[in-house]
């Protein structure tokens, strides 16, 4: 029998974190994303943050088993493993259904080993984390990597993750695909990092394509706008789902190897990038 870590990561591809201090905007979020992420971190003040934990439990049902969130769809940020925050939100969420969380600055193995019981999305954001992703993702109870941009560049005393032009620093860039190898190489999920420029759909859309094209699995969010911008990027378009399933059945009249098909050769990478666009496409 599986345990719940033993399962593939499937929520997404849209995720929305909601600071946990806000519980007036916890159903808006859920119903305006694939999956809410209540933030206990960095969304919520110091001094907040007993009443973000408090909020999370407040709304629970009576008998503290019905959630207005669903367990499925709803991920709990916590605070780093060994901070003075950490070990009152695992208290908190120990009287809770929620078993799916993300850990902020993640940066070892044995940080995870920590969070026994849950299904664990460890949030590399700090040099430590990145360097040391191949073994977070190895760890059994961990079910997908996020790599975070902002954090990563204060961690090393720069100034900011983006170019004059928007796009990442060679840095950034190099942690961004750290990460997403790191992640799949394990058989685990990647979750892009957040588009912090809200007004910028344009942008959010185009880097939202790349993260498709790349492989990562979901993308997370920081205001309800962008949330379509992440779908459309992720939802194939009809043309391609056609084309996609006319490649497999070809494939499958083919039998094994390489074979032609609308005068291009096929091999088994292009295969799987058409099983991936149908995936993509339920």
């Amino acid at each position: 029998m599986p345990t719940p870590a033993d399962l593939p990561f499937t929520m997404g591809p849209a995720l929305l974190f909601c600071p946990a201090d806000r519980p007036e905007r916890y159903s808006k979020a859920a119903d305006r994303s694939d999956a809410v992420i209540l933030d206990l971190e960095d969304a919520v003040a110091p001094a907040d943050k007993q009443r973000a934990r408090g909020a999370i439990l407040a709304q629970l049902g009576a008998a503290g088993d019905t959630p207005e969130l669903e367990p499925s769809r709803t991920i709990v940020r916590v605070n780093p493993v060994g901070s003075a925050e950490f070990g009152k939100d695992l208290h908190s969420l120990a009287h809770t259904p929620y078993r799916t969380v993300m850990v902020a600055k993640a940066e070892s193995a044995e940080d995870m080993r920590a969070l026994d019981g849950y299904r664990v999305i460890a949030l590399c954001e700090t040099a430590a984390g990145v360097l040391n992703a191949a073994a977070i993702a190895a760890e059994p109870n961990v079910v997908a990597l996020m790599w975070g941009a902002e954090d990563l560049l204060a961690s090393l005393g720069g100034l900011s993750s983006r170019n004059d032009d928007g796009g990442y620093r060679a840095v950034a860039l190099h942690a961004r695909s750290a990460v997403l190898l790191a992640a799949k190489a394990a058989g685990k999920e990647a979750i892009d990092a957040v588009y912090v420029n809200i007004p910028d759909l344009d942008g959010l859309a185009v880097e939202s394509r790349d993260a498709v094209a790349s492989g990562f699995g979901a993308k997370a969010c920081i205001h309800p706008s962008q949330v379509a911008a992440v779908r459309e990027a992720y939802a194939p378009v009809p043309e391609a789902v056609e084309e996609a399933r006319e490649l497999l059945d070809a494939a499958s009249a083919a039998g094994s190897g390489v074979f032609q098909f609308k005068g291009k050769m096929i091999d088994g990478p292009i295969l799987k990038h058409a099983e991936s666009v149908l995936r993509r496409a339920l």
